[in-house]
């Protein structure tokens, strides 16, 4: 279920991380994206991939499929990204989730795809994907500043320049 003009959500699903502490598989199960098991099932779209040498923008956002990879940390080497599609990196922001609270760079699955969807302009639909986690409202909280930043930018290089000053500032 998405807005109208929001991309759908899709996970590239390991399963090797902690069952009840996965949040892409919450996701499913209030079917708010869905898991795909082989890259070969997982549909083309802007890729949110760590590795990647563009970052997403608001240049992004008429993407209709938004994918992110589910796996541990451990794995999530740029092997791990072997998907087909538009691959971008998010820019600096800071971790709610209780594993990794304020931690750069360590989000989960679906705090990925907030990012993503708040970047995109879809404020309502990544609030609705968090409303599911006790600690999601704690993700925009955290990261609003910088995700309004983002969403102002008009490309990936106007991002990087921004996430730069975070950087910089170490925040």
């Amino acid at each position: 279920m998405s807005d109208a003009s929001s991309p759908s959500l899709h996970v590239r699903y390991e399963g090797d991380d902690d069952p009840a502490k996965c949040t892409a598989r919450k996701l499913s199960r209030f079917d708010l994206a869905e898991l795909h098991r082989s890259d070969r099932a997982t549909p083309y779209g802007v890729v949110l991939n760590p590795h990647a040498e563009r970052a997403l923008s608001p240049a992004d956002a008429g993407a209709t499929t938004l994918v992110a990879l589910d796996c541990s940390w451990e794995s999530a080497g740029e092997a791990m990204f072997s998907l087909p599609g538009d691959h971008r990196a998010l820019p600096y922001l800071v971790a709610a989730n209780p594993v990794n609270f304020g931690r750069p760079m360590q989000l989960t699955t679906v705090e990925a795809l907030a990012a993503a969807l708040s970047i995109f302009g879809h404020a309502d639909h990544a609030e609705r994907i968090l409303s599911k986690f006790t600690w999601g409202h704690t993700f925009l909280e955290l990261n609003e500043e910088p995700l309004r930043r983002y969403a102002d930018c008009e490309d990936s290089s106007a991002v990087v320049e921004i996430q730069q000053e975070y950087l910089e500032r170490g925040d």
